[in-house]
């Protein structure tokens, strides 16, 4: 017998947690510049991120069930700050990083890694830890 073989294709969504949705809203769309493509009131904002689409979720509201009783999304949620990192070609990587501190972003970290590839990490305005990396930090391409 033949077993069928299921393969996941990539990251579609990836989730952080923010309770001022406000600020977070300031910060990925004017700081970083993605395009807001959804937001509903204080529970949730997503926005385009290349391929993928990033999501903003705030922890207190997504813990209640969703009130479209059409789209049965189990609740979830967090604490604490999460992680993401962000694709960044090399050539844009420095112009990144002079954006944010234009707007005040501190860099916490710089890193050229054992493979030669670079990134450099910071903190969105609810303490989630961002990292820029050039494409060739994971062996994907």
């Amino acid at each position: 017998m033949v077993r069928a073989t299921a393969t996941l294709e990539g990251i579609l969504e990836t989730a952080l947690y923010a309770s001022d949705l406000d600020a977070a809203d300031r910060f990925y769309g004017d700081v970083l510049g993605l395009e807001r493509i959804a937001r509903l009131d204080d529970r949730h904002l997503f926005f385009r991120c290349g391929q993928g689409v990033l999501l903003i979720f705030n922890p207190t509201e997504t813990l209640k069930p969703a009130a479209d009783a059409a789209l049965p999304v189990p609740t979830h949620g967090t604490t604490g700050p999460g992680h993401a990192c962000f694709r960044v070609s090399a050539d844009n990587l420095a112009l990144l990083r002079d954006r944010l501190a234009a707007a005040g972003v501190m860099i916490e970290s710089e890193i050229t890694w054992p493979n030669g590839s670079r990134s450099f990490y910071f903190r969105d305005p609810a303490g989630n830890s961002l990292e820029c990396a050039e494409p060739g930090l994971w062996p994907i391409d």
